[in-house]
């Protein structure tokens, strides 16, 4: 039987920005948060307004490329790999980049430098955690959509151990009270499948994704018995054989990988996002990515190739960006743009003279990682491209190079494809904070 969701208590009212699903998805998911961001962007609460890209309804929220079920990406086009590579500059060859400009699908144009450049992406791993838990749905209930959603809408999740530990903060939100909490994750807190998958990818939670994590593997092991009783949770935890955990985590996380045509060496989530999670259950190992495989997961999902249209599609919306945007996505370029974003970052430093450590600036690894969709519908301007990137720039703030990137590879697409003459639309300004 479905776990009867039960509200979270909450304390204050802080008007902080979040991020992801679309502002009128509440009814349809329960995920509360966005309804907490839906109020406040009307002024009910406390809370910033949001710009024109981030007020799409669920309906206008939704797939490219059904139409072109059949898309591979292209080769890639010298002429704009060129200029793409010219956008990089002298730290070209600490950058792995894809970008695929669909603004006319029927024609895409692709670029690519050190596409197969490898390392670990951090947070965008997560990617894969969604992947994960809508195979093992649908394999559960193939034909079901209904079912689905009841499932994802109705099974309450209690954080265990399995979240320790985690600096992020998840945004709790309490409908009646119209009150929101915003904290990290703690032992207890409770919310819907769904609304793990949102503090997974809006607020990339560590604590919520290792939950998440969770919940997938039970769906692989229970198929239609899922959800377990939390005893029988804890009891399936504590007393299989960590081998055969080892086996189910990688049936869940890395079995979906190759089944959605993916390639598990250049794209793979090899342990939980939490201290506690990896000692529970041994991954798989390394965790990396590169920019022509994360391009090959956005195209798949574009064209309802990961799982099926509907998982697809609820992937997308929950990468939807519906408030405060970083990194890559916080270009001003982008303002006014629909964008589906996902980032990750790793760095570390040591002792140098004359250098000054900082967030996002290591000497030692700065990892920074990002998949962005744009779409932009300006007058009669309409702009539709996916960009991934994977870098390793020391020394440099490397949140603000990928933000300057944003506007850069904006700018390119949009002097591709110029608004009718006399429609011309001006250069948008807004908050550049990472």
């Amino acid at each position: 039987m479905i776990r009867i969701l039960a509200a979270i208590l909450v304390t204050s009212l802080l008007p902080v920005p979040v991020h992801a699903y679309p502002l009128d998805g509440y009814p349809e998911t329960g995920i509360r948060r966005v309804e907490g961001a839906r109020l406040a962007n009307e002024g009910i609460i406390p809370g910033r307004a949001q710009p024109a890209g981030a007020l799409l309804s669920t309906a206008e929220v939704d797939l490219q490329l059904l139409d072109y079920p059949n898309l591979d990406l292209p080769a890639p086009d010298p002429a704009f790999t060129s200029q793409i590579l010219k956008l990089l500059g002298n730290d070209a060859g600490r950058y792995g980049v894809a970008v695929l400009d669909l603004t006319d699908p029927a024609r895409p144009r692709y670029a690519e430098h050190r596409g197969d450049f490898r390392q670990n992406v951090g947070s965008v791993g997560k990617l894969l955690v969604a992947l994960g838990l809508f195979q093992a749905l649908a394999d559960a209930w193939p034909d079901d959509l209904a079912k689905r959603r009841q499932v994802l809408k109705e099974t309450l999740v209690t954080a265990d151990e399995f979240c320790h530990w985690d600096h992020h903060k998840i945004r709790l939100f309490d409908v009646e009270a119209r009150k929101l909490t915003r904290r990290t994750m703690k032992d207890g807190d409770q919310g819907s499948l769904w609304e793990y998958l949102d503090w997974t990818l809006s607020v990339s939670s560590n604590a919520a994704a290792a939950m998440t994590m969770r919940e997938a593997m039970l769906l692989r092991q229970y198929g239609k018995d899922y959800p377990p009783a939390e005893p029988e949770i804890q009891r399936f935890f504590s007393e299989t054989p960590k081998k055969q955990l080892t086996e189910l985590f990688q049936r869940t996380f890395f079995e979906p990988v190759t089944r959605n045509g993916l390639d598990l060496e250049q794209l793979r989530q090899g342990s939980f996002f939490t201290r506690e999670g990896k000692r529970r259950v041994p991954g798989g190992g390394n965790s990396y990515g590169t920019a022509r495989e994360l391009m090959n997961y956005v195209l798949r999902m574009e064209q309802g190739r990961l799982v099926d249209e509907f998982s697809s599609r609820e992937i997308k919306r929950l990468l939807y960006m519906t408030e405060r945007r970083i990194r890559y996505a916080s270009s001003p370029a982008l303002r006014d743009s629909a964008v589906y974003f996902k980032s990750g970052s790793l760095y570390s430093c040591k002792q140098e003279e004359g250098f000054k450590c900082g967030k996002y600036m290591g000497n030692v690894k700065n990892y920074m990682n990002s998949v962005a969709i744009v779409e932009t519908s300006a007058g009669d301007q309409r702009l539709d491209y996916i960009a991934t990137l994977i870098s390793n720039v020391l020394r440099k703030n490397s949140a603000v190079d990928h933000q300057t990137l944003g506007t850069r590879i904006h700018r390119l697409i949009e002097k591709a494809h110029p608004a009718p003459a006399g429609d011309q639309v001006p250069a948008t300004t807004g908050d550049t904070g990472n």
